[in-house]
């Protein structure tokens, strides 16, 4: 977070005054993998190597962080440089992962990718888990975010067991990044991602289900809305997906036996 000077206007009390206040603050993270390849991702200056290993984990480039031989992070250069065990074929990988997947031909704009990708992984976790949790970690979760507290402009994701246990939990001014995050704390922790299940604050697209679907995760739950594409993925990857947690109340848009009344 980062302290800036503005004016604050209150047109019902018809005041204007000068105060301090705190904004998200942002970074360019460069990543390199075995030196070769390298990208940046903007995100929130914290939790570098966990960003990493997420996204290299759910973009398909890394299979399990056993390949991992070695992680240098500068923090004041926001680089992270991740080596990998010689018989990865980073090449082969980078060539068939996503990390280019916001780039989307015109042609195929009119569709979701997500709506119609044949290859997003089945979760066979039997995975369920009490309504009650859900609702107890969605709390827990806003409980925990602090920085969006202060800025507003920080979203959050965490990771829970079926008991409510707290696994990870990060925040980040990008609601990707997030879920990046709490994957590879997690998966830093060689923690069975297939008895879990994630929560986060902003909306679920097809991409998002697609990161937590490639992990194992069977269940996301949002308070915020879900997207068609979201909800076609979902269904594909015989996830459960719950959006509109709010108070008592949830909608479940998909693998409702994931959800124990």
């Amino acid at each position: 977070m980062r302290q800036v000077d503005i004016l604050k206007l209150d047109l019902s009390a018809g005041r204007a005054e000068n105060v301090a206040d705190l904004v998200a603050d942002e970074v360019p993270l460069q990543i390199s993998v075995n030196t070769s390849y390298s990208f940046v991702i903007w995100c929130s200056p914290m939790q570098f190597k966990e960003l990493a290993v997420g996204y290299l984990l759910a973009e398909d480039v890394l299979r399990s962080v056993d390949e991992i031989l070695d992680i240098v992070v500068d923090e004041a250069a926001f680089t992270c440089r991740i080596t990998l065990a010689s018989d990865v074929d980073v090449g082969e990988r980078m060539k068939h992962s996503r990390v280019h997947w916001r780039v989307i031909p015109l042609i195929k704009a009119s569709t979701s990718p997500y709506e119609r990708r044949e290859t997003i992984p089945k979760v066979t976790s039997p995975f369920k888990v009490k309504a009650q949790v859900i609702i107890d970690c969605i709390n827990d979760m806003n409980h925990r975010a602090k920085g969006f507290q202060q800025t507003g402009g920080l979203h959050d994701s965490a990771i829970y067991r079926a008991d409510g246990s707290l696994v990870a939990f990060s925040e980040d001014v990008g609601r990707h990044n997030t879920v990046d995050k709490v994957i590879g704390t997690a998966a830093l922790a060689k923690v069975d991602l297939g008895e879990c299940f994630m929560t986060i604050t902003g909306r679920v697209p097809g991409d998002m289900i697609f990161k937590a679907a490639k992990v194992g995760i069977p269940l996301v739950a949002s308070m915020a809305a879900v997207l068609s594409s979201g909800v076609a993925s979902a269904k594909r990857a015989n996830m459960g997906l719950v959006g509109f947690v709010r108070g008592k109340r949830m909608n479940i848009y998909s693998a409702a036996e994931r959800v124990i009344f």
